[in-house]
């Protein structure tokens, strides 16, 4: 086997942390796996793998081939398509996962003038609002939506989603129309949690430029942004969501904006992908595009 398809195949299993991941997502047999990690180990002479019958992670040198392999790769990757992108069209096949209403309402139908301009390339189009493992699920990349913590990941910031306070006219009839957060002490909120973490956030919003929390009264909690509306349009309490999410029912008079001048700060959009160096022309014209569909939306 080459050199460079042993780098492949020894990241790949780090990143991983199985032979058996590692072997489907290259679409190899696991025995070919297992005799390319062992050939390699042979010919730098060193363990690079700890192997237990749950898990695979990399020794200390292990570790240190590994940053030497991804660059390696990196180089030869380059070098490669140094005088392909001006003349040949991107392709293969992208996984990319994105927030549910996201996708369903910009990404999806948008998607047919992508894969016009670009008719060899391929979306796996994840749709969901779990947190997916980018390295373990082989996603190219992950739209987020929110601030995020530190990661080793890439970042690349497409710019805010601003968010509106909304209720029903049907709530907004029973309860009165808060004119200030001063008047919340006497309404309901939809709570929403964190499919991940569980966690709920209070009530926010911003006054001269600094953030403001309370804790309201709610008897509703959703994990799901399809809930978080629908418990809205029933009257079940304010609610505050990314404005493309409830235009339709703005429009329709089904929801109203309440405090317009106490809105909850923006949400940063954010593209994460795994390395730099692994930027394919595929992703690089995907991430364009997107960035341009969601600044324009």
């Amino acid at each position: 086997m080459d050199r460079i398809d042993l780098f492949r195949i020894f990241c790949r299993v780090v990143e991983c942390s199985s032979f058996t991941r590692a072997a489907d997502t290259l679409d190899i047999p696991r025995s070919s796996i297992s005799a390319a990690v062992l050939e390699l180990e042979g010919r730098v002479d060193a363990r690079l793998l700890y192997r237990t019958t749950r898990k695979v992670s990399p020794t200390q040198e292990g570790l240190a081939f590994y940053a030497r392999c991804q660059q390696m790769i990196a180089d030869m990757d380059a070098t490669e398509n140094l005088f392909r992108h001006a003349s040949t069209q991107p392709t293969g096949r992208l996984r990319i996962d994105v927030p549910g209403r996201i996708g369903r309402l910009i990404i999806a139908p948008a998607l047919p003038r992508f894969l016009d301009q670009y008719p060899q390339i391929d979306i796996d189009l994840g749709v969901s609002d779990r947190t997916v493992d980018l390295i373990g699920d082989n996603v190219d990349c992950a739209l987020r939506v929110g601030f995020l913590p530190d990661s080793n990941f890439i970042a690349r910031n497409f710019g805010e989603l601003p968010l509106m306070n909304v209720a029903s006219p049907e709530y907004l009839a029973r309860y009165g129309v808060p004119a200030s957060p001063d008047e919340l002490s006497t309404h309901w909120a939809v709570n929403y949690a964190s499919p991940s973490t569980g966690r709920t956030t209070g009530w926010e919003w911003e006054d001269k430029g600094k953030l403001h929390t309370l804790s309201m009264r709610s008897r509703v909690t959703v994990n799901n942004a399809e809930a978080y509306i629908a418990c809205c349009l029933a009257g079940s309490g304010l609610i505050q969501i990314p404005a493309f999410d409830v235009k339709v029912h703005i429009d329709a008079g089904e929801l109203v904006e309440v405090m317009s001048a106490y809105r909850a700060r923006s949400m940063p959009m954010t593209l994460l992908y795994p390395h730099r160096h692994f930027l394919t022309r595929r992703l690089e014209v995907f991430a364009d595009w997107l960035e341009t569909l969601l600044q324009a939306d």
